[in-house]
């Protein structure tokens, strides 16, 4: 689970939200629950994600944020297999004020 202790510092949304993005752009594709918003044949690439901050909130510590990343389609029956395609979801993210730890949870329609 990642740990963003950095984020209790910061004593707006607009800072909150900016180191936000930046810490979760440094975590690995796989770091986050990214395989549950995409098919089951398909998987993560490794290629770097790109963070939207939806909504901020330093407050609580909480955020809804989209993530662009990359999805490996296999088994697709297609020529050039695996094909990589773009991918989005949406996620709340969750800090724990004691240990810093970072929670997500995928956001469906």
């Amino acid at each position: 689970m990642p740990q963003l202790h950095a984020l209790f510092s910061l004593h707006n949304d607009a800072d909150f939200a900016r180191a936000l993005k930046s810490a979760l752009e440094a975590l690995s594709p796989h770091e986050l629950p990214l395989q549950r918003a995409i098919a089951p044949s398909s998987y993560v690439g490794d290629a770097a994600i790109e963070v939207s901050v939806l909504r901020a909130e330093c407050g609580v510590l909480e955020a809804k944020v989209g993530v662009f990343f990359t999805e490996i389609a296999a088994s697709c029956g297609c020529g050039d297999e695996p094909m990589v395609q773009n991918a989005y979801c949406e996620l709340q993210v969750r800090l724990e004020a004691g240990s810093g730890d970072a929670s997500f949870e995928v956001l469906r329609d």
